[in-house]
């Protein structure tokens, strides 16, 4: 039987810029995207009948109608009028929830793997279009770059060219906190206030020290300092607020002698840039013998 397996990379924000809710009730957003080294593995195998099975090494994913991976074989299958069955293996080392798109990474492997699967012939434009429908990240994922900047609700996407440079080094800190993203854009609501009033919240949340010009200088220099300068992520203050653990581990980072920090998307995994592999290795090693609980990466540009 026919088989595909791929690599399901993950993601980090550098910058993540929040505006109010539009006419359709999502948030519209300005972010950009890094794909980062850190992987899962996607198997798409077919079957004689017309069943989708899942399988994971990982208890905790849901395989129901809830999962990503389904929501994209289903999608395609509906819309293409494909009989087939598929067996699906999802297996996972990007922790769930942790604000890395390893759910959205994992539906777009499965749209790029049946398009190969099924020879749909699909362009990664239409491939994005349909990957939109099942989350605002995939549609990332979906094109072949290292970077990219993401406007409307996250789903606009514009691929940058990958520096000819080598690329960043992080440290990523993972703690085992249950973060729900829909919990944070609407405690961002909340904290943005209603009233028309000044919030601190608002304030902080707005101010902003960067602009994506100046990230993708940093990124075309390949300038750790001038990226430190640069990346923000105005749903820091938020999950801060939720869960304090993720403004520890940042000043805990800072303490070791990290200086680009930030939590990605809406958390709670916190990353660092770092010079090299050597001194990952050894900021990971520190971390690690603070606290024995976080989950600790090492991963580089993708």
């Amino acid at each position: 039987m026919a088989r595909v397996k791929l690599d399901s990379f993950a993601k980090i924000n550098l910058y993540l810029s929040v505006r109010p809710k539009r006419r359709d009730n999502y948030h519209g957003i300005t972010t950009v995207f890094e794909r980062i080294s850190l992987k899962d593995t996607i198997t798409l195998q077919s079957r004689k009948d017309n069943l989708i099975k899942i399988s994971t090494n990982n208890k905790k994913l849901p395989c129901d109608k809830s999962n990503f991976v389904r929501q994209a074989a289903e999608l395609l299958r509906k819309k293409f009028k494909i009989t087939r069955g598929l067996n699906i293996r999802i297996i996972k080392q990007v922790p769930l929830g942790s604000g890395m798109g390893g759910g959205s990474s994992n539906a777009a492997c499965t749209l790029l793997g049946l398009n190969r699967l099924w020879k749909l012939k699909l362009s990664p434009e239409k491939l994005a279009k349909l990957g939109s429908k099942i989350g605002s990240d995939v549609p990332f994922f979906l094109y072949n770059c290292s970077f990219a900047l993401g406007s409307g609700r996250g789903e606009k996407i514009v691929p940058w060219k990958k520096p000819n440079k080598p690329g960043f080094w992080h440290v990523i800190v993972v703690p085992q906190i249950n973060v729900s993203t829909a919990l944070i854009y609407r405690k961002w609501d909340d904290f943005k206030g209603n009233s028309g009033k000044k919030n601190k919240y608002f304030t902080e949340l707005t101010r902003g020290k960067s602009s994506v010009k100046l990230i993708s200088l940093a990124l075309t220099k390949f300038d750790p300092s001038l990226l430190n300068r640069a990346i923000s992520n105005s749903l820091e203050p938020v999950t801060e607020s939720i869960f304090p653990e993720v403004r520890r581990i940042k000043n805990l980072l800072r303490a070791l002698g990290a200086q680009s920090v930030m939590m990605s998307g809406s958390g709670p995994a916190v990353f660092a840039i770092v010079a090299s592999k050597k001194e990952a290795v050894v900021l990971s090693r520190k971390i690690s013998k603070i606290n024995s609980f976080w989950k600790i990466f090492i991963a580089k540009t993708k």
